[in-house]
């Protein structure tokens, strides 16, 4: 009989409370501000941004290695695992998933007698955030009620292979830093009171809109679900800072889509190091990929 883990790194965004309900091990990237070195998720998310918000330095993150990767694997091989499903970080963005693609090559060279008996499957997410750590709470499910590792591993890569996520920033400080939008168009931007609107998938970042204003956000990424989603397909939302504006795109969203977010993804420590806290936007599968 098949036994299943399901394992993902902290830009899943995957809230505590499935993380514990499903057993989902999450790995947590190291995350050094200044002088201070700790994990993501070490601290709650308020706390977290206040952090960063008001440090003279920016949060930086490491790789998660292949000597943990094949301490996991062989640490769930020996407690009678068939399976383990991994879902990484997007491989563009850090080179955890070459980590975890290493360490299993690694893990059967030394353990030969595994072969045969326990499969390690890495997958790439190509995305952030709840983009990939929605489709692994969906395949949680889906085993608890049954599913193989082949029918998980199957739901989980066709999400991900249309899925795509577009949010805005309300501060340009981050971005700016990160290379999400260039530092001369940052500054001209800020000048303007212009807003970008990003849209990563594929683990490819680009500029959607600038939006003149704070208040254009929503409206923008209302505009841009609306036109972009597969019709009747579930939504989520990311946000950060702002709980208002993640009540406002919710409401926003519902009336013109005719239903409901079916999750709320609150960001962590990889992302809001990366793109800042100030954000709100929403994620989905994408029609004409």
């Amino acid at each position: 009989m098949s036994k299943i883990k399901l394992m993902t790194d902290s830009a899943s965004d995957i809230p505590k409370e499935f993380e514990e309900k499903y057993d989902i091990r999450i790995l947590r990237f190291p995350i050094t501000l200044g002088e201070k070195s700790f994990y993501d998720r070490d601290y709650d998310h308020m706390e977290y941004y206040d952090m960063i918000i008001n440090s003279k330095d920016f949060p930086t993150h490491a790789q998660i290695t292949a000597f943990e990767f094949e301490e996991l694997y062989k640490e769930y091989y020996e407690q009678g695992y068939s399976d383990l499903i991994y879902v990484s970080i997007a491989s563009l963005g850090s080179n955890t998933y070459n980590n975890a693609v290493m360490a299993v090559t690694n893990f059967f060279e030394n353990n030969p007698e595994a072969e045969g008996k326990y499969k390690v499957h890495v997958i790439d997410s190509g995305n952030y955030t709840g983009v990939y750590g929605f489709p692994l709470i969906k395949a949680a499910e889906k085993i608890e009620n049954g599913a193989s590792a082949d029918e998980a591993i199957a739901y989980i890569k066709d999400w991900l292979s249309c899925a795509e996520v577009h949010f805005g920033c309300y501060s340009l400080e981050f971005v700016k830093r990160s290379g999400r939008v260039s530092t001369a168009a940052a500054f001209v931007g800020e000048l303007m009171g212009l807003r970008p609107v990003i849209e990563i998938k594929g683990g490819i970042s680009s500029t959607d809109a600038k939006v003149r204003g704070d208040k254009a956000i929503i409206p923008k990424v209302v505009e841009i679900t609306a036109d972009r989603i597969i019709p009747k397909t579930p939504y989520c939302l990311v946000y950060g800072y702002f709980e208002d504006a993640e009540r406002e795109l919710a409401k926003e969203l519902t009336k013109k889509l005719g239903y409901p977010p079916e999750m709320s993804f609150r960001i962590g420590g990889v992302i809001a190091a990366n793109a800042g806290p100030k954000l709100v936007g929403a994620f989905f599968k994408g029609k004409n990929q």
